[in-house]
């Protein structure tokens, strides 16, 4: 254990505090169990390692330590877990636990027999959280961190700092908003960077590497965690690939699922699951014009990348401009807002909103005369009536 708490000591002293998440504050901290899933690359270990740097005793009381660390070769978690217990340890930070095989069960084993003890975790296997569900119910608070907002990209790779913004203050005043935020920056200046390279903190590590890692993110899930978690045949696996460069090079696109099925060699059923693993795994999101109760088998209405740098990624650096602007918004609204297909309109957002995404000439048409209708309009600075700037919707979270 000695060699973990050593390990642990060193990758602290590394960790910067200029720059923290904002899920950082909606983190009940104070809970026994908590976990945070996130795909590969996101932020997940700093996020650990700030938090335990600003509010934690460094000293045995607290240890983090990485489960693909080679000292679980030959030792278990449990055991660790006693070991740190008995020596006085208070809080213990899991991270990458979907490398430990039992993972989900000895953590409820932890958190039954040492109710003292204070654990939090993280996984970049969204599959894999999702399946130790029943492991862990009524016991963990799970959090979703992804990647950074346009809010967070600005404050990261610029220094410009904004605080977070809620929905109803952007429909209400966003006139005043921006007014306030153009004294300070160009929102438009850094929003095509930002949707071509922004989205995953480890831009910072060289542009060059930048798409060949996010492929190695993708490939992971494709040819790994989808046949293993979700027994996704192996001989469809370049199909989907293909699926998702579809989706890359098209405008917002809507599934022809009998079609597409055919086309790819799957019963729809099959290929319908299949679009649905996909989401699961973090590489979509699919809109339903009813997000409540959607079943496996439910063919969804609209079909997008999970965020706006897959675009680029799967695209060889091109993407087409409306698939980008509607990705985008839903990708800076489903962190904390229910998203449906809108027979007028392209989302409707909370059961309450109904939003057209378009460029700066964007007409009311499609949804002219619909109550708590907008506009959210990409090229603008400032918005008028219920036309908003688009990268507005940045600064969410």
């Amino acid at each position: 254990m000695e060699v973990l708490f050593e390990k642990f000591q060193q990758r602290l002293k590394t960790v910067g505090l200029d720059f923290q998440r904002s899920l950082m504050d909606d983190i009940s901290w104070e809970a026994r169990l908590i976990g945070i899933k996130g795909a590969r690359g996101v932020g997940k270990t700093t996020l650990l390692l700030q938090y335990i740097k600003n509010n934690l005793p460094l000293d045995e009381s607290t240890l983090y330590v990485s489960l693909d660390n080679i000292w679980f070769g030959d030792n278990s978690l449990y055991d660790l877990t006693d070991q740190f217990v008995k020596r006085g340890g208070r809080y213990l930070f899991l991270d990458e636990v979907h490398k430990y095989p039992r993972w989900s069960q000895e953590i409820k084993n932890i958190y039954d027999d040492f109710p003292e003890l204070k654990l939090v975790f993280t996984g970049s296997s969204l599959l894999e959280i999702l399946n130790a569900r029943a492991d862990l119910s009524r016991r963990a608070i799970v959090y979703q961190l992804q990647g950074l907002s346009y809010r967070e990209f600005l404050q990261y790779r610029y220094g410009i700092t904004f605080s977070r913004m809620g929905m109803e203050d952007i429909l209400q005043d966003h006139l005043e908003l921006s007014r306030a935020m153009l004294i300070k920056f160009n929102p438009l200046q850094y929003f095509d960077e930002y949707l071509k390279n922004g989205y995953f903190p480890f831009f910072s590590e060289g542009a060059d590497l930048y798409f060949q890692r996010i492929e190695e993110v993708i490939n992971m899930i494709l040819e790994i965690e989808l046949p293993l978690l979700r027994k996704v045949d192996m001989a469809y696996v370049t199909k989907l690939k293909q699926l998702l460069q579809v989706l890359a090079e098209s405008v917002p696109f809507v599934p022809n699922v009998s079609k597409l099925s055919a086309r790819i060699g799957l019963n729809r059923n099959t290929f319908t699951a299949y679009l649905h693993f996909l989401q699961e795994a973090g590489l979509t999101v699919n809109l339903y014009k009813d997000a409540s109760g959607i079943s496996i088998l439910q063919k969804p209405n609209k079909i997008f990348l999970e965020n706006t740098n897959f675009h680029f990624a799967l695209n060889s650096g091109n993407a087409e401009k409306g698939a980008l602007r509607e990705t985008f918004f839903a990708n800076q609204l489903k962190y904390a807002h229910q998203l449906e297909y809108a027979e007028q309109g392209d989302f409707e957002v909370d059961n309450k909103y109904l939003f057209e995404i378009g460029g700066k000439g964007k007409s009311y048409r499609q949804i002219g005369g619909k109550e708590g209708a907008f506009i959210a309009a990409d090229e603008i600075e400032y918005g008028y009536g219920n036309k908003i700037p688009l990268w507005l919707f940045g600064f969410l979270y």
